[in-house]
């Protein structure tokens, strides 16, 4: 059961292992939505992601016997590490079974972390068949990602920490995957203060607890194609969906190019990396009504490759308009390159990238054609570069912006 007792238990264990994740004020998402926005920082975990907290309390509520035999688990990212850091902490041995297109910087963190890594199948749901296998093969004890009261017990930790810090919070954000980190804040939250509305967050491609609740039992999905990959469940948890139910307020959906503007918000003006199923809270505090309101988004982790965020800043800036292509047709002749430059370094425009196709026509004297890739201030300012353009008799025309 989930009981007072043991959340008070498991948010004074999970302080040997975690960092401290302090309130940050959102001064500009204050600003956006009319209320106070506090933002829980779980991407500043030493694994990256709350999941170090429902593992470590998993295991601590362990026996020997069970720590001796070895722990198994199943997952692609945040939960591997999780397991693999919180096994280390108790001197035991951990198995995680990730898909084989993992990217090669998680599976190395989670080896990183003192265990053993096998690669199989496609996806977590192949990686979680085989795990169950070998658990029953080599007589591990499996630690589920979040079906588990003890899991959802210890992600209730960071409840307890929001509502020390401030007592008076109306609103908490959640994201939602498979519903462990929900189900342990919501029921925690409600038992500190019933009057305290927690909110989940669900990618609206893969929103499996929103289903739930529409139909009064966990439902499969058909699919679950997301780029907050870490929420991209087609099932919640068994287990925890009583409590889930009972507990859970409200559940709103984001759609994935949300996701995207809200990177860049928290880059801009937090200086903070987090991954997209992180986002999804901040994205969704739009659709609330915030004035005279305080409300806290949990940010659940910060792992996110490279290779993800630049593509995720490049959607950002063209989403944005702060960069944006265009083709010009030009006479071929001199001095007209020059005078392009010029209107657009006197609209305050800054050209990052050029291209000169000299056979867009087979008559060179009537048109050639210039692509020209540019940095604006936003969609105001990219509006004044295009009339500029116009004015000088350019006839610009806007097409699909790509930085490389």
């Amino acid at each position: 059961m989930l009981t007072l007792e043991r959340f008070e238990q498991a948010s004074e264990l999970v302080k040997n292992i975690t960092n401290p994740t302090k309130l940050v004020y959102s001064e500009y998402l204050s600003q956006e939505t009319g209320g106070r926005v506090y933002l829980k920082p779980e991407n500043m975990q030493e694994t990256g992601a709350y999941k170090v907290r429902g593992a470590y309390y998993k295991i601590s509520t362990m026996s020997e016997e069970a720590r001796g035999k070895g722990l198994i688990t199943a997952s692609a990212g945040n939960h591997a590490q999780g397991v693999a850091y919180a096994a280390q902490k108790f001197g035991c041995k951990a198995v995680i079974v990730m898909p084989t297109v993992t990217p090669l910087i998680k599976v190395n963190r989670t080896k990183n972390y003192g265990a053993e890594v096998v690669l199989y199948g496609d996806v977590y749901d192949d990686a979680c068949e085989y795990a169950l296998k070998l658990a029953e093969e080599k007589g591990y004890t499996f630690v589920h990602p979040f079906d588990d009261e003890d899991i959802a017990t210890g992600q209730g930790s960071i409840a307890m920490e929001i509502v020390q810090e401030l007592p008076t919070v109306d609103y908490i954000l959640v994201p939602v995957g498979g519903g462990g980190l929900i189900t342990g804040v919501a029921t925690l939250a409600k038992m500190l203060n019933p009057k305290i509305q927690v909110i989940g967050v669900e990618p609206s491609q893969a929103a499996s607890m929103t289903a739930a609740l529409a139909s009064g039992e966990p439902v499969s999905l058909d699919g679950a194609n997301t780029i907050a990959d870490g929420t991209a469940v087609k099932r919640v948890g068994e287990k925890i969906f009583p409590y889930a139910k009972e507990n859970i307020d409200r559940m709103l959906t984001v759609e994935d190019d949300e996701l995207i503007g809200a990177f860049l918000d928290l880059v801009e003006n937090h200086k903070m990396v987090v991954e997209n199923s992180g986002l999804l809270t901040v994205a969704a505090l739009k659709q609330l009504d915030l004035k005279g309101k305080k409300a806290v988004a949990i940010l659940s982790g910060g792992n996110m490759d490279v290779i993800t965020m630049s593509s995720i800043v490049q959607h950002g800036l063209i989403q944005r308009d702060r960069i944006f292509s265009v083709s010009v047709l030009l006479p071929d002749k001199p001095g007209e390159l020059v005078r392009v430059a010029a209107t657009i370094a006197d609209a305050q425009g800054n050209v990052i990238k050029l291209e000169h196709n000299q056979f867009v026509s087979t008559n060179r004297n009537a048109a050639v054609e210039l692509r020209i890739t540019m940095e604006a201030f936003g969609t105001e300012h990219k509006n004044e570069i295009m009339k500029a353009l116009e004015d000088e008799g350019f006839r610009p025309r806007e097409i699909g912006a790509k930085l490389y």
